[in-house]
């Protein structure tokens, strides 16, 4: 088999189509091969498919394939364009490459199912790439993706924010918590930027919705109230959300309490920050018996923590009526705490209650979002930051998308 007739056979390359001449430029470490074109073949636009005569040729261009070898190894041609009575002078569609790409598609195949495995900056070096042509690999695939989306029912779904940098610059997330996905992905976390999300949707996806796992974020209840038929019965403020803002009470009670200790050369609490914020499940049963002399004393944190531990039974319950009557009788205990913490975040919570209470309904929490945010975060330090967000973007539904990302086949 000669040359030309094994790089069409690996190529793919079929009529029109043919390898025109195959040079090897061993010093420079590169496979040069020229693709022509039958005189006699027909052309169709890429717009609308019609078939359209030849107009004229694109200037000489070339693609990074497949090494050969220890050989890199570039394909060069000239694109075809036609004229189309309805679309005008249009280039055709090249078989072994997408439009305004620089790569093939297996090339581009291969770039991504390293960088589902890697970071952009291994990526780059393996494969001699630049950034520039890292990220253009990695947002044309997430266009794809995104382009392939079915507009699949979504019956249970979570809004976050994730940090994007520093100095409260954050993101906002939607998330299919059913299937472990990010949906949408907007800048900073103001109403408008998860009004965004909604325009995305079709009116059946809307319809499909029955639950929203939130933190009690006003500017995106105000967005959901806005845009979601019947909203307030599919509001479920997370559990986990509850937790971390009584853990913070729990949390200024101990600081204020060790100052206090400690200035009288008591030092019980010195140390023990994360033992009070520690869920018990997760004490083995040595650190469960050291833990017993402190939560079981007298002390104010020892109050705050068993307040924490009581309001998280909320969730166990089945019934509305007895969840209320356990919050009336936990709140009462609360607000009479002594403790101004908790006493600020009992009012919160109560003012808060009906959407917490809709958890005993759906059975909902952004479990799956923080999950997703573990692995955003990943991706950001591995990437050692992005400078600007729409490659943050990019690599969040490239990552978290679940989404059909590589090019079609030749």
């Amino acid at each position: 088999m000669q040359d030309r007739q094994l790089y069409e056979q690996i190529l793919g390359i079929g009529p029109p189509w043919f390898v025109e001449r195959v040079e090897l430029d061993v010093e420079e470490g590169v496979v040069n091969v020229s693709l022509a074109h039958r005189d006699d073949a027909k052309w169709t636009c890429p717009e609308c498919g019609r078939e359209c005569p030849l107009h004229d040729h694109a200037p000489q261009r070339t693609w990074r394939h497949l090494d050969t070898c220890q050989y890199q190894t570039l394909l060069g041609a000239t694109t075809p364009r036609t004229r189309c009575p309805e679309h005008g002078v249009r280039a055709v569609r090249l078989p072994w490459a997408e439009p305004h790409s620089r790569f093939t598609l297996l090339f581009e195949r291969l770039a991504i199912d390293w960088l589902s495995a890697a970071s952009q900056q291994a990526v780059a070096e393996r494969l001699n790439l630049s950034w520039d042509e890292v990220h253009g690999i990695m947002d044309r695939a997430v266009k794809r993706g995104l382009k392939r989306r079915e507009a699949r029912p979504l019956p249970r779904i979570g809004v976050d924010e994730k940090a994007f940098r520093k100095r409260h610059r954050y993101a906002t997330l939607v998330t299919d918590l059913d299937r472990g996905c990010v949906l949408f992905v907007a800048q900073d976390r103001k109403q408008s930027s998860l009004d965004g999300f909604w325009k995305t949707l079709t009116d059946e996806q809307l319809s499909s919705i029955e639950a929203v796992a939130m933190d009690m974020w006003d500017p995106y209840e105000n967005s959901i109230r806005q845009h979601l038929p019947e909203a307030e019965n599919k509001i479920v403020y997370d559990k986990f959300h509850v937790a971390k803002h009584l853990g913070e009470a729990v949390d200024r009670v101990r600081r204020a309490e060790n100052k206090a200790l400690r200035q009288a050369g008591d030092e019980r609490l010195v140390g023990t920050k994360y033992q009070w914020l520690r869920h018990p499940s997760n004490f083995d049963d040595d650190q469960w018996r050291r833990f017993a002399a402190l939560r079981n004393s007298n002390l104010k944190t020892a109050r705050a923590w068993a307040l924490k531990e009581q309001a998280m039974s909320l969730w166990d319950y089945t019934y509305e009526a007895s969840a209320r009557k356990q919050f009336a009788w936990w709140y009462r205990w609360a607000t009479h705490s002594r403790l101004k913490p908790m006493i600020e975040k009992a009012k919160m919570l109560k003012a808060r209650l009906p959407n917490i209470l809709t958890y005993l309904k759906h059975g909902v929490t952004n479990a799956v979002s923080e999950s997703l945010n573990a692995k955003i975060q990943w991706v950001k330090y591995t990437a050692r930051g992005f400078r600007n967000f729409q490659n943050f973007v990019n690599a969040i539904y490239f990552h978290c998308g679940n989404l059909n990302l590589s090019p079609a086949p030749t």
